[in-house]
């Protein structure tokens, strides 16, 4: 009977010095070395880690592997975006790398699809089949890593910065969430600042609760409505933890985080018609006054089927400059990968959706009916 080998990329540091003390009876410092060795020099080779005695190589070779998902497809955007649809045991998640002038951004997966419905999203459209493991999340960034290539060879910036904004919910992901995070942090790993990596979430109170004092990184937070009774319409989870509860959660997070320096990221996606009128600009301002935030407006990318529009220029300016009036630092979302469907909310992998939601929006494209004021 052939046994399966353990993935390493499944363990943050802690764990795969645990591996090595309990399963191979290894020191610690040997653990460290092969980190560095699958992280630093992007190796998946045991025979190449050439200050790894031949005993302990052998031994490795027999038990376990470093395997990352596998490129099923790479598209190329006009503005330096890439995406690729990275192999995930006969499923496929995007990832997209996001090259600007001070920094290359990875957005990275966490889901294959999404557990949560909110209407305006492409990859909530497609469904949910599971959680991502741990080696699938920080695998994109391994992968991706070995894809971008040396800089002065390839003319890729290095990834300088990972959000966790792709397909999926990563709040409702924690028991692998939290040690790919890790393995992003860890300068036997990655060694990002926890400045430079973000996880958004659309409201997982629990999740979020666990967060506390355990791991510190960037808060993006997705509101996209400034009221219960319309959140509740294009974000069903806003039924399990209300808006109130949500931003209580929040400002306890960031009360003992270094990594948002006191304040939030607010992330509100603009839908023409339906949530960008100018009383729902009020509202925002009204509803985050005891929040520390700035806000980050997105005007919607459309994808195929979506009943909803992106708001006229017109618009999105003056809502940012209602807001504005309201001595919020506001943002709008310059939009990248649009032409490769690389863009927020068009994320959509090949998955084999367990919910059968797809089918259940099918015939029933409306927009929420929302009342100009």
């Amino acid at each position: 009977m052939t046994t399966e080998k353990v993935n390493l990329l499944d363990f943050d540091r802690q764990a795969l010095r645990a591996y090595f003390a309990d399963e191979l009876g290894e020191k610690a410092f040997r653990a460290d070395q092969v980190m560095k060795w699958i992280y630093h020099f992007g190796c998946d080779d045991f025979d190449e880690m050439n200050n790894i005695n031949k005993k302990l190589r052998e031994k490795l070779k027999r038990v376990a592997e470093i395997r990352a998902p596998e490129v099923a497809s790479a598209q190329y955007s006009k503005d330096g975006t890439i995406k690729w649809a990275m192999r995930v045991a006969g499923q496929d998640v995007e990832t997209v790398y996001i090259p600007e002038d001070d920094r290359a951004t990875l957005c990275v997966s966490s889901q294959v699809g999404c557990a949560l419905d909110c209407k305006f999203c492409s990859t909530g459209a497609q469904g949910f089949n599971r959680n991502l493991r741990v080696s699938e999340i920080i695998g994109q960034v391994w992968r991706a890593s070995k894809e971008i290539g040396i800089e002065k060879e390839t003319g890729r910036r290095p990834i300088t910065n990972v959000v966790m904004m792709g397909m999926g919910e990563p709040l409702l992901n924690m028991k692998n969430l939290i040690p790919a995070l890790n393995l992003m942090l860890d300068d036997n790993a990655y060694g990002l600042s926890k400045r430079r990596v973000t996880v958004s979430t659309s409201g997982v109170v629990s999740g979020l609760e666990q967060m506390i004092g355990k791991i510190d990184v960037a808060l993006a937070i997705s509101l996209h409505a400034p009221n219960d009774e319309l959140r509740s319409q294009i974000m069903p989870i806003n039924d399990r933890w209300d808006i109130e509860a949500f931003l209580d959660a929040v400002r306890r997070y960031i009360a003992t985080s270094n990594a948002n320096r006191g304040r939030v990221t607010v992330e509100y996606i603009l839908l023409d018609h339906v949530n960008d009128y100018m009383e729902h600009a009020r509202q925002l301002a009204e509803l985050l006054k005891d929040t520390p935030a700035k806000i980050n407006l997105i005007p919607f990318n459309p994808y195929p089927e979506s009943p909803y529009k992106k708001p006229s220029n017109s618009r999105i300016d003056r809502f940012m400059k209602t807001l504005m009036e309201y001595d919020f630092t506001v943002t709008v979302r310059k939009t990248r990968g649009d032409d490769i469907d690389a863009a927020c909310g068009q994320l959509a992998g090949d998955i084999i959706d367990r919910t059968k939601r797809a089918e259940k929006r099918l015939g029933a494209q409306e927009v929420i009916p929302v009342r100009p004021v």
